[in-house]
């Protein structure tokens, strides 16, 4: 029996059962012959024929998967297949073309700053292997030999390959590579499936065939376990299974604490494939919807069409409050069609709100379409990054602009949607009381507020560490915002990982916070928190939580 430990845990289930190693694609990297001459015309008429035959397929899978709609869009980007044409009119092999013209992509995301970015070089290459699979005509199939729910086991896995995968054999994953925003980790996330990344020695340890157990919320696992182990794992299993069943069932009632108070628990999603994976968990709504992924799985701004469609179906499939926060780009997210300069402290930079103020025609774009979607459903605006009452007056001007040309069109919209911001920094908390006055409503960003108020980088291995939101600081702050938000009679939410963290849940209700919105997984377990939890009794916790000024003592007296 051999023991590892994962220490990238973001998704919870017990899995025992039999290894599957995907082995690695051996399609071989394509030499160039010096002496070959390559017949131009042949070699383009070949890379034609592998991109209308990928792009069907594309077509296909993109019908299910949101992902494979991105990949469509660059295989038919005339930017990689100008590239890959003039390698050939260099007089290389179609194969010889495609290899240095994907790998130079690649190379473009692999340096990027921001995690997220860096992992779309998974996409390139997973596009890349396509369509050298269809020059060489051979299949992708990467799982023979898999015909019963197993443990799949690989370096990583790319959107090909899950997209191939039978759902009906896959007890969880473990793959040796990849980061919180991998395909595999989003995957695995959204539909709930026990997953560990980040796990070298899993690939080296593990064969096909061998036992596994795991747990992916302690990241425990164990090869060949012994009986102990296994008996020990498939008591927790049932035990989990009997715990979320129960929780699910009650999922759709009222969440009301012991002493009366109705709290509404809300999930963040980012796409409407995570959307479809949410509503199983009953939330009571959505608290934040990044529309920013409709910008990022794009090669091209997308169309006010585009948009009104993504926010009309996700509206007509919740059928409850939604709140779209506008685009919320820079930082750590990036855009492959688009430039930004670089930027000494990105996070400190031209990002979000900044943004888009300065570049109103993209900002009426985004604002028109959520405005029309607003017809169909209930539906709500976030500005992102609010520093200043001005800047908040500003953008509600552009709305404002955008119902007048909206009714002057005869285009019908809900003419009292909400308008609310983030409070993500501290000039949005100092200036709490201001903005509450001017506002609709307040949702607290707690991973943002928490590396500003702290300075501290949440990216940075060395110092990860401080990045706390149950610092002192951040619970004040916390604690300053929705009191100013109560005072000017307006409500607040939370849409950080704080507010799906159940350490925090009940000194959360203690200072007042009326709305929760997190993973829609987590939805479950806080509803069942709040439910036992007294509003009062949390507010007296909260009063001395807040008189600490250490942040081992709070989290210990929250244990």
């Amino acid at each position: 029996m051999l023991k590892i430990q994962a220490t990238v845990r973001f998704t919870r289930g017990i899995v025992i059962g039999p290894a599957y190693v995907v082995k690695e694609e051996v399609i071989g990297k394509p030499v160039m012959d010096p002496s070959r001459v390559v017949d131009q015309a042949v070699e383009k008429a070949r890379f034609e024929r592998a991109i209308k035959e990928v792009s069907c397929d594309l077509e296909k899978l993109a019908l299910e998967h949101d992902v494979f709609a991105a990949h469509l869009a660059i295989v038919q980007d005339p930017t990689l297949i100008e590239e890959v044409v003039a390698h050939i009119e260099a007089g290389k092999t179609a194969e010889v073309s495609l290899d240095e013209t994907i790998e130079g992509f690649k190379l473009v995301f692999q340096v990027m700053d921001n995690e997220y970015m860096r992992e779309r070089a998974d996409d390139i290459e997973d596009i890349g292997n396509r369509l050298m699979a269809a020059l060489l005509q051979k299949s992708l199939r990467r799982f023979p030999g898999l015909t019963e729910p197993s443990v799949i086991v690989a370096r990583d896995l790319l959107p090909s390959d899950t997209a191939n995968l039978d759902a009906s054999l896959v007890l969880g994953f473990i793959t040796a590579e990849g980061g919180v925003s991998s395909h595999v980790a989003i995957m695995a996330k959204n539909r709930g499936i026990p997953a560990l990344i980040g796990v070298p020695e899993a690939i080296a340890s593990i064969q096909t065939g061998d036992l596994v157990a795991f747990d992916a919320e302690t990241g425990e696992i164990y090869i060949h376990p012994d009986e102990s182990i296994q008996a020990d794992f498939s008591q927790r299993a049932k035990e989990l299974k009997m715990k979320e069943e129960a929780l699910l069932e009650r999922a759709s009632s009222p969440v009301v604490s012991r002493d009366g108070k109705t709290i509404r628990v809300y999930c963040n999603i980012g796409s409407l494939e995570e959307l479809g994976a949410a509503m199983p968990y009953a939330p009571d709504g959505v608290g934040l919807f990044r529309s920013e992924f409709l910008f990022m799985d794009s090669d091209h701004f997308p169309t006010e069409e585009e948009q009104f469609i993504a926010y009309r179906e996700a509206s007509e499939k919740v059928g409850k409050e939604i709140t779209i926060r506008t685009l919320d780009i820079g930082g750590d997210k990036a855009l492959s069609y688009f430039t930004f300069d670089n930027e000494d402290n990105p996070f400190l930079g031209w990002r979000a709100i900044r943004m888009t103020l300065d570049m109103p025609d993209l900002f009426c774009t985004q604002l028109r379409a959520i405005l029309r979607a607003s017809a169909y459903g209930s539906l709500r605006i976030m500005f992102p990054m609010i520093t200043s009452l001005h800047e908040f007056e500003r953008a509600k001007a552009l709305t404002d602009e955008c119902k007048a040309s909206l009714k002057k069109e005869g285009i019908s919209f809900d003419e009292n949607i909400p308008l609310g911001i983030m409070v993500e920094t501290p000039a949005a908390v100092f200036m709490a009381e201001e903005l509450a006055k001017a506002v609709d409503f307040f949702s607290i960003g707690t991973n943002d507020l928490t590396q500003y108020v702290l300075a501290v980088d949440r990216g940075n291995e060395k110092i990860k560490r401080m990045f706390n939101s149950f610092h002192p600081a951040v619970l004040r702050a916390i604690a300053h915002v929705i009191d100013s938000a109560h005072k000017a009679g307006i409500e607040v939410g939370m849409c950080g990982e704080m507010a799906g963290d159940l350490r925090a849940t009940e000194i959360l209700l203690g200072l007042g916070l009326d709305e929760f919105s997190m993973s829609a997984q987590v939805t479950p377990d806080v509803k069942e928190k709040i439910r036992g939890l007294n509003v009062s009794e949390a507010a007296e916790k909260a009063k001395i939580a807040l008189a600490m000024s250490d942040v081992d003592e709070i989290e210990s007296y929250l244990a």
